[in-house]
């Protein structure tokens, strides 16, 4: 092997290796948003189980903002959900409050926020699991860039936003701006949050959140 092949070879190993360390990175950037206590399961998810997926689908242009409405219902049909939603405040600590642990089939939107549809980020919480079984958002993390996620509104109109990334967030170091901030200025964006990684059972809480962002793409009636 000549000197210039083991050249190369040297810098392809060092560039996989500095990927594999931001990946790393990535996972374990953030803390934990929803305070879920009463876990029963422990789900593994991360961005490193991005690593040999497809490529990512081409997705479609965004779509113009629509007026102010509240959300009333939203349905994920990758993951089987089709749930009510309710206006949320923020909870002690600062985060979205989601729905008390008894209404584990319903998903909380930060009411004092953005309206989904409208221009900005709106926030959706829901539980994972809970003692008694799984929740609204057990199958959140499953989902993938190109899945649909369409909010019927209390003007008639059914907003649809397009996944285009899931990330997990650990709870320490939480950045909120990536959890919650545009991904574009400008847009109608949509974050989906619920608990992800593992399951604490000494502090009883789960140790990083699931993110998944998507966009406005169209709507209808």
């Amino acid at each position: 092997m000549s000197d210039r092949e083991r050249s190369s070879g040297t810098a392809r190993l060092l560039m996989g290796v500095a990927w594999v360390i931001l990946l790393l990175g990535l996972w374990m950037w953030g803390r934990e948003v929803t305070d879920v206590r009463h876990g029963i399961s422990a789900p593994t998810t991360g961005d490193m189980a991005a690593v040999g997926r497809p490529p990512q689908p081409e997705l479609p242009p965004a779509a113009q903002s629509l007026a102010q409405a509240a959300p009333l219902r939203v349905d994920i049909p990758a993951i089987g959900v089709q749930a009510p939603v309710v206006a949320r405040g923020l909870d002690r600590q600062g985060a979205v409050d989601p729905p008390p642990f008894d209404q584990p089939g319903v998903v909380g939107w930060y009411g004092a926020g953005v309206k989904p549809g409208a221009t900005g980020t709106a926030l959706f919480v829901g539980h994972v699991d809970t003692e008694t079984g799984r929740a609204v958002f057990y199958k959140l993390s499953s989902l993938r860039p190109g899945a649909k996620v369409r909010v019927v509104r209390d003007d008639g109109r059914v907003a649809e936003f397009t996944v285009e990334d899931v990330k997990v967030l650990a709870r320490d170091h939480f950045d909120a701006r990536q959890a919650y901030g545009p991904r574009e200025p400008g847009r109608a964006e949509l974050r989906l949050i619920t608990c992800g990684g593992t399951f604490d059972r000494a502090s009883r809480e789960y140790t990083a959140n699931v993110v998944v962002s998507a966009y406005l793409t169209g709507s209808g009636r």
